[in-house]
């Protein structure tokens, strides 16, 4: 059985429990307030989850029991809307999604690949490792409902990722790096895994990175100086991400010292749970891809714009081990993805480049 029917999924969820130990999942509560906020009104809500109109009122109300606070404003004129405690909620739950998907997708991969090795046919899986982003997101997902393409995806930092390229425990390292003045300062951080000699890139896009702030940009942040005041909380990305080196190497330029942040500490694994963190007031300003202010949103105020690469062993790309990857990358599907991602710019897509060719003067200055 070299093909597989089915695709291992993992999902989050969570529950109330109230004092005598009887469990209220929130799955149908949380689509249901998360459609209303869309949509204006129960009905519509109720049709869009699927669910009786009675049903999601006797859940929501139910809910509205368990909470002892209203989720609900119903009014003649503007509809219905979520209260501020459910719209807190909501964005509890989002936050939650945004932390916990890649480490779910991480998993379900591993899973993915354990049943594999039950069928003695099984086809080999391009071991692919990245950090969690819009552009993986969607090409994972083609990759998915393709059976002629099994990858094997592992969320990591930029620096894991092209250390266990290095090792030989992965086939395809992602890492972004940003265009301009702070190119070289980045790369230092990747040149130990990366050699001429021995590695290709293949082109994926560019992205715009800056700065999420709330609607209205209510503490009138202006650029990466505001986040010393002391009135501004700040979320950061973890170590390793190529978002926290960007922010390094602009505080360096900068002169600032990172211990002057409100917040410097306080980290998020990706983008989306970045803005999530934001705009559920949770913190003023945060790091990140456009796509994620957007879809959350709030404001972007652009600082740079980052290229994203796959580096891959050359023998794997004379081999031709990574045709249906490169295939993949430059079909139509994808291109369309891409071209509909807010913040993206996919021109020049699946070009397969040696590092002098993509890196030119930044990767000199790193040896000097």
């Amino acid at each position: 059985m070299a093909n597989f029917k089915y695709k291992a999924r993992l999902r989050s969820d969570w529950l109330l429990e109230n004092a005598d130990g009887i469990e209220m999942s929130m799955a149908d509560v949380l689509r249901l307030l998360s459609a209303i906020e869309s949509l204006g009104h129960l009905a519509g809500a109720s049709k869009a989850c699927n669910l009786s109109y009675r049903h999601a009122w006797g859940l929501l109300r139910e809910a509205e029991k368990q909470f002892e606070a209203s989720l609900l404003e119903t009014s003649r004129r503007k509809g219905t809307k979520l209260t501020e405690f459910a719209r807190r909620l909501l964005w509890a739950n989002r936050r939650l999604e945004a932390r916990l998907t890649p480490t779910l997708e991480s998993f379900a991969s591993e899973l993915q690949e354990e049943l594999a090795r039950l069928y003695s046919s099984s086809i080999e899986r391009l071991r692919l490792q990245a950090s969690h982003g819009f552009a993986v997101e969607g090409l994972m997902r083609l990759a998915n409902e393709k059976e002629a393409l099994p990858l094997e995806l592992r969320y990591r930092t930029a620096v894991e990722a092209l250390a266990s390229l290095q090792r030989g425990d992965c086939d395809v390292a992602g890492f972004q790096l940003p265009k301009g003045q702070h190119e070289a300062c980045v790369l230092r951080a990747y040149t130990e895994y990366l050699s001429p000699e021995h590695h290709r890139l293949i082109y994926l896009s560019t992205r715009n990175t800056g700065l999420f702030v709330e609607a209205g940009n209510p503490k009138g942040i202006e650029g990466v100086a505001d986040l010393v005041r002391p009135d501004v909380r700040f979320v950061n990305r973890q170590m390793g991400s190529s978002t926290r080196y960007l922010l390094s190497a602009i505080l360096q330029q900068l002169q600032l010292d990172s211990g002057q942040i409100l917040g410097f500490e306080t980290t998020e694994l990706t983008h989306m749970a970045v803005a999530a963190h934001i705009a559920s007031g949770m913190a003023d300003v945060g790091l990140g891809v456009e796509t994620a202010a957007w879809r959350c949103g709030l404001d972007f105020i652009p600082l740079a714009q980052e290229r994203y690469f796959f580096a891959c062993h050359i023998e794997r790309i004379e081999s031709g081990a990574l045709e249906p990857l490169l295939s993949l990358i430059t079909s139509l599907a994808y291109r369309d993805y891409m071209d509909n991602l807010v913040g993206y710019d996919a021109q020049g897509i699946g070009q397969v480049l040696t590092l002098q060719q993509a890196l030119a003067t930044s990767w000199s200055s790193t040896l000097e």
